[in-house]
Formats: C-alpha cells, sequence, structure tokens
C-alpha cells in the first residue's frame, strides 16, 4: 500500500540522517560534504511532497531551509528538524491518509462515467460501474481500518463494517438494498432493475466516498 511505502522511505532517510558523517573545519566547524547533505535532502523534499502535500508547512519551510543550506552542522540540524516533524506528523496519523485521497479520485473518475452512462439510457453499463466502485470502496474502507477482507464477498464485507460500526445511520440501512442492486447487476439481470434504481446506487456511492475518502472527513 502507498502508505506503507512512505512510512518505509520515512524510516529510511531517518537511518540516513542518524548516520550522516560530520567533517570538522576550522573555519566553519562540523559540517556535511555537500554531494552527502543535498542527497539526503532531495530525498526527504521529494518524500515530504508526496507524504504531506506540496502546500504543506512541512514541504515550504523544508524547501526554503534547504535553498539557504551550505551544509554547516546548524543548518542540517534545522532541515533535520523540519524532516522529523514530517515524519512524526505522518507516522501519528495526523496527516490526511494518502490512499483515501487517491482513491476518492479513482471512484469519483468511475463515478461521472456512471452517471454519463446512465444519462445516455445505458442503465445497465451504469449499474455495473457504480456496483464495482462500491464493492472496491467498501473493501478499501474495511482495509484501511484494520479488517482483512481480501477474498470476502461483499456481503461478508458489509457485515465486517457493521460489526466494527464503521457504517452507520443511513448508509447502514440502506446497505442490504445496495447489495441486491450489486448483485443483479453483477450477474446480468437487468430485468431486475430500472434507471432509478441505478440513479440510487450512484447517489449512494457519491454519499459513501464523501463520507469515508473526503481528505476533509
Amino acid at each position: 500500500m502507498i502508505n506503507d511505502k512512505f512510512a518505509t522511505r520515512f524510516s529510511e532517510l531517518q537511518n540516513e540522517l542518524d548516520e550522516m558523517p560530520f567533517l570538522y573545519s576550522k573555519y566553519s566547524g562540523r559540517y556535511v560534504q555537500s554531494g552527502i547533505w543535498k542527497k539526503w535532502a532531495t530525498s526527504v523534499e521529494s518524500l515530504i511532497k508526496a507524504a504531506c502535500g506540496a502546500d504543506s508547512p512541512y514541504c515550504f519551510n523544508f524547501i526554503k531551509e534547504k535553498e539557504k543550506c551550505r551544509g554547516n552542522a546548524s543548518e542540517i540540524k534545522v532541515l533535520a528538524g523540519i524532516f522529523q516533524s514530517a515524519k512524526e506528523a505522518f507516522d501519528g496519523g495526523y496527516l490526511f491518509d494518502v490512499e483515501r485521497d487517491i482513491s476518492a479520485e479513482i471512484f469519483g473518475d468511475i463515478v461521472v462515467l456512471a452517471k454519463q452512462a446512465l444519462a445516455e439510457d445505458n442503465k445497465d453499463v451504469a449499474a455495473v460501474l457504480a456496483s464495482a466502485a462500491l464493492e472496491d470502496a467498501l473493501k478499501r474502507h474495511a482495509t484501511a481500518n484494520g479488517l482483512n477482507v481480501d477474498e470476502a464477498s461483499m456481503s461478508n464485507v458489509i457485515s465486517a463494517l457493521k460489526s466494527k460500526g464503521l457504517v452507520s445511520g443511513a448508509q447502514k440501512s440502506m446497505l442490504a438494498a445496495m447489495l441486491q442492486m450489486r448483485n443483479h447487476a453483477m450477474h446480468a439481470r437487468w430485468e431486475k432493475f430500472e434507471k432509478p434504481d441505478v440513479s440510487s446506487l450512484i447517489g449512494f456511492v457519491e454519499q459513501f466516498l464523501l463520507t469515508h475518502f473526503s481528505r476533509n472527513q
């Protein structure tokens, strides 16, 4: 998963920082050779952009200090502080979930395609697209909350989510109907549903994404 890769990379760069070799000059004091600290700093900048966002204060401050850095120990210490602050925020779960953000974008595109198909009177295509997006979103939501549902059926995924209190309110009560709709669509039982049914499914998927995959949830 994407977040796991970021976590591994944060640890790798922390180890590089811990092992960074400092030299000494009677003119400038302790310092790190430019080839070494610049390689580390470039990798950190790339990671912070990806994990925290290019507009985050971590990224802004790191780039600002990196541009001023000449390798002196005090300057490296400032860069290290910003990096470790970003790492602590990531490790503590205080940043948005990257996978959820990407998933929401992907599923949102599928929902758009489903809407277009429905508008063109291709209700069957729209139903399949919306059903696939819903099933994948449910599984990702379960996995993100520690449930092992990789091989589980959609009904079992829903049961697992309900048992852990991960769906509630109107969504919880509507999932049974959405499951039935999904089963009809995935088994080509086209006569079992009409355009209003597909429209309801699409609306449900949209609301589920807003509730569970929004960056601002």
